[in-house]
């Protein structure tokens, strides 16, 4: 099972090739602003190292978010273009799932965080299980307030990963259950293993039914209805 993963969805951008859950190529950049630029280049590396073309792919996976908005439009789009151009099923995957899969431990506890901007974090927990983690909640929106109180509610051995080391020193003071782990970033590696367990399963989205996992409204929305009450509707005489 011949396996193309991307992952845009977070300020570090991959792509990997996989076969089975074994990695074949894989390229990495962190750049916030990059996902556009970053992933043809990619994309030809990755088949270039393979020896693969894109018809030889069976399956397409992608990070859908929670993350930055132009990210995950770009992966997105580019899976679903790839997987109609050739026909292949696609894997959908959260950023939060992939980061707890990589930071997976034996015994605790495991929160998953995102940074969106504004001040917000998209975080959810999730339990180690044998052969790998299982949501242990749902996904929410907090501010790095609620994020301390959501951990100090947490009586159990924490450990928190993704976006930590970002936050305000005062966010995990006192906190002495929770650890800082590792990794930072999701990545297309880790896509390529989570899509090898689907594809045995058959568990598969058709590109035209991927839907980004954005949690917020954008940064930059404009706001129509006060445009028309002030009657400059674009087009309108000034």
């Amino acid at each position: 099972m011949k396996i193309l993963a991307i992952d845009t969805a977070t300020s570090a951008s991959s792509v990997a090739l996989g076969d089975g859950d074994e990695l074949v190529a894989m390229s990495v950049r962190v750049d916030r602003r990059g996902h556009g630029g970053f992933l043809v280049p990619a994309l030809d590396f990755c088949f270039e190292t393979a020896g693969w073309e894109p018809t030889d792919v069976d399956v397409i996976a992608v990070d859908i978010g929670p993350g930055l908005f132009t990210g995950i439009r770009a992966g997105i789009s580019t899976a679903q273009a790839i997987a109609a151009a050739v026909g292949t099923p696609m894997v959908t995957v959260s950023s939060l799932t992939a980061l707890a899969v990589r930071a997976a431990t034996g015994r605790r506890r495991i929160w998953s965080l995102v940074d969106i901007r504004r001040g917000q974090y998209a975080t959810q927990p999730f339990r180690p299980v044998p052969g790998g983690v299982a949501p242990d909640g749902s996904a929410e929106i907090v501010s790095c307030e609620g994020l301390h109180n959501l951990l100090d509610s947490d009586a159990e051995e924490t450990l928190l990963v993704g976006d930590a080391d970002g936050l305000p020193a005062a966010t995990l003071r006192g906190l002495h259950r929770v650890k800082r782990g590792r990794p930072r970033y999701p990545s297309a590696d880790v896509l390529v293993e989570i899509a090898a367990i689907h594809a045995r399963r058959e568990s598969f989205v058709p590109p035209e039914e991927v839907r980004p996992m954005y949690m917020r409204e954008p940064d930059a929305r404009i706001n129509w209805t006060d445009f028309r009450e002030e009657g400059v509707w674009p087009g309108a005489a000034g």
